[in-house]
């Protein structure tokens, strides 16, 4: 009787289990989530950096036990830089993978679809350095619920560099080469163009190319005729080491600059010497939680030193968790609002949200020369 009494009691206890494990299931233990980024590709320095900062923060979460008591679950999806394999990529971690936040994707082009699926399927959107306005905002100017970023935008950024071309450069006129279709590219020309003639300067060549474009002959051929004193070239630095060695075999030799698309370990710094760009962080920052990140990510990914994609990606993962700690939830709802609340000290800096959902923060910018990189100015907002 005591043997039948005790099957019956774990038989009892089995069937309990059961039904609490249906009503929470498996996901009650992880929060899952998603990081979309171009693992393949033009630009895959870009998706290996972001996703190695994101998981870094990932791991470091989980250690200390997670976030809410729940290890955290991630997976990686190649969004390419694309906008229809982003939206794509979106579709499938929501759909398929259940995710209910998503750190990414890199590039605005990509950015701008993924926001739309994660604000139509309410799931929490982080892109580390997506940095055009629309990433955030829908066409009447009003701010997407449910994405944010971990980077300043291109407004800033564009008139950070027009600033320091007018005042540490003492450029009187400017050229500008720009992938019209490129929603980041074109954005920040036009930003910059807009902060240097206001400011006194003189844009004397504007000229547009595409995505698949290798000869940059003829446009070079009236930036050389224009002799300006700097050629702004805001792209990604695939692009960028193409134009600037043809810049340079032209026999133009004013100096080169851009934003933080050209921050990859494999810009060709012997084709943009004598340039500069804007970026988010500078490893030489002194601060002990830059020294600090520097030393943890050296020692989790063989000694290298981390571009600003993996930082910013680090600090976003950080900012979204941190979020989901101070919800007390993992309820989408409940965690936006917690974001939009949200004040944060990252690596990148310290970071407050306004309305759009775009961090207030400073900027650095950086100088090419010698083969190497160094830290020439920080411009505040």
């Amino acid at each position: 009787m005591k043997t039948a009494k005790y099957i019956g009691l774990i038989v009892l206890v089995a069937m309990l289990a059961s039904l609490f494990a249906g009503c929470g299931g498996g996901g009650a233990k992880t929060i899952k989530i998603a990081i979309i980024a171009p693992m393949t590709g033009d630009v895959g320095t870009f998706g290996a950096s972001t996703r190695d900062g994101a998981v870094l923060a990932f791991e470091e979460w989980n250690a200390k036990g997670g976030v809410l008591g729940k290890k955290i679950e991630w997976v990686v999806a190649d969004g390419r830089c694309d906008p229809q394999e982003a939206r794509n990529a979106a579709n499938k971690v929501i759909d398929q993978d259940k995710v209910k936040f998503i750190v990414g994707e890199v590039c605005s082009s990509a950015s701008i679809p993924v926001s739309e699926v994660a604000n139509e399927k309410k799931v929490v959107q982080i892109s580390p350095t997506s940095t055009n306005p629309k990433v955030t905002t829908f066409a009447d100017g009003s701010t997407k619920p449910y994405t944010f970023r971990a980077c300043f935008i291109d407004p800033f950024q564009g008139t950070v560099m027009a600033k320091f071309a007018l005042e540490n450069l003492k450029a009187k006129t400017a050229a500008v080469l720009l992938d019209q279709g490129n929603d980041y590219v074109r954005g920040l020309a036009e930003y910059f163009r807009d902060a240097f003639e206001k400011g006194g300067g003189k844009v004397v060549v504007w000229e547009t190319y595409t995505k698949d474009d290798t000869d940059f002959s003829a446009i070079l051929a009236k930036v050389a005729d224009a002799k300006p004193d700097f050629l702004f070239l805001p792209d990604y630095y695939n692009k960028v080491n193409l134009i600037a060695k043809q810049a340079k075999e032209k026999g133009i030799t004013c100096p080169m600059g851009g934003g933080d698309g050209w921050d990859s370990e494999e810009l060709d710094v012997a084709a943009v010497d004598g340039g500069f760009f804007s970026n988010h962080y500078d490893a030489a920052d002194p601060r002990p939680i830059v020294q600090s990140w520097l030393k943890t990510y050296g020692a989790r990914y063989g000694g290298k030193v981390p571009d600003a994609l993996a930082t910013l990606a680090y600090d976003a993962a950080n900012m979204l968790l941190t979020a989901i700690q101070q919800a007390g939830s993992d309820d989408p709802e409940k965690v936006r609002v917690a974001m939009e609340k949200l004040q944060f000290e990252g690596v990148s800096g310290k970071i407050t949200l306004d309305k759009q959902h775009n961090p207030i923060k400073s900027a650095v910018v950086i100088s090419v020369k010698n083969g190497k990189k160094s830290y020439m100015a920080t411009v505040n907002p």
